[in-house]
C-alpha cells in the first residue's frame, strides 16, 4: 500500500524538498524491494545503528570505479535519505580512476528534482540540493582517497561489482558493505538510456531511503 509522504516523514516540514523532488521520494518509499535485496541491505543498517550506539560519526563513502553514476547516485540519495529521516550522516563518494560525474546521471538526478548547478569543464564540480534552503552537495569524479573524502573511520559501500572484485584494501575503512548495482553505462546512445539511468537511481534512492527509515525506527 502506498505510504503518506507526510505520515512517513513528520519532519518534512523542517527539510523541506522540491514539488518534483517529493513525487520522486515518493514513488521510492512506494517500492518492492525483495527479501534478497533487504539482505544486502541489512550490513548497512547494522553499520549505522552501530555507530549510532556508539555515539560515533556515521561515514559512508560510496565506491565504484570510476565515480560517476553508482557511486554518485547513491551518495546523493544517502544525503537526502539521511536528512529526510534526521539521521547524522557524513556522505561521501569516490573511485579507482577519475573522469567525471557522468552527464546522463547528472540529467537523470536532475529528473528527479534535485537542482544542480555546475563549474568547470573537464570533470565539472557540481552542487546538488533537496531544496534551495539546504546546503548542497559538492560532487565530481574523484579517487577514494581525495582530500575531501573522510581520511578517519568510515563504511566503504561498494556499488559495482568491478571496484568490489579489484580494490581488496581501502585505506582508513573500518567496514567494507557491497551493494552492488548494474551499471546504466551500457545503455549509454540507446533508446533506453533515459529510461535505465532513471530505473537504477530509482533503485538506489528505493533502497537507501529502506535504510534510513530502518535506522530511525531502531
Amino acid at each position: 500500500m502506498p505510504q503518506d509522504l507526510d505520515a512517513v516523514n513528520p519532519l518534512e516540514k523542517m527539510i523541506p524538498v522540491t514539488p518534483e523532488l517529493k513525487k520522486s521520494i515518493q514513488t521510492a518509499l512506494d517500492e518492492e524491494i525483495s527479501k534478497e535485496r533487504k539482505e544486502v541491505l541489512h550490513g548497512l543498517v547494522e553499520y549505522i545503528i552501530k555507530k549510532r550506539t556508539e555515539n560515533s560519526v556515521v561515514n559512508l563513502n560510496f565506491v565504484c570505479t570510476h565515480n560517476s553514476r553508482r557511486s554518485q547516485f547513491s551518495q546523493i540519495w544517502a544525503y537526502t535519505a539521511a536528512a529526510y529521516f534526521g539521521i547524522p550522516a557524513n556522505c561521501f563518494s569516490g573511485g579507482v580512476e577519475v573522469t567525471a560525474f557522468n552527464e546522463r546521471a547528472v540529467a537523470s538526478i536532475e529528473r528527479s528534482g534535485f537542482l544542480v548547478t555546475s563549474t568547470g569543464e573537464t570533470n565539472p564540480h557540481y552542487q546538488v540540493s533537496y531544496h534551495k534552503e539546504a546546503s548542497p552537495l559538492l560532487v565530481f569524479s574523484k579517487l577514494v582517497e581525495d582530500p575531501i573524502n573522510p581520511s578517519l573511520p568510515f563504511a566503504a559501500v561498494m556499488t559495482c561489482a568491478h571496484a568490489d572484485e579489484n580494490c581488496p584494501f581501502i585505506p582508513g575503512t573500518e567496514q567494507r558493505i557491497p551493494l552492488r548495482y548494474e551499471d546504466p553505462k551500457r545503455f549509454d546512445n540507446t533508446p533506453m538510456e533515459v529510461e535505465k539511468y532513471d530505473e537504477r537511481s530509482l533503485q538506489i534512492a528505493a533502497e537507501l531511503f529502506y535504510v534510513f527509515k530502518r535506522v530511525s525506527k531502531s
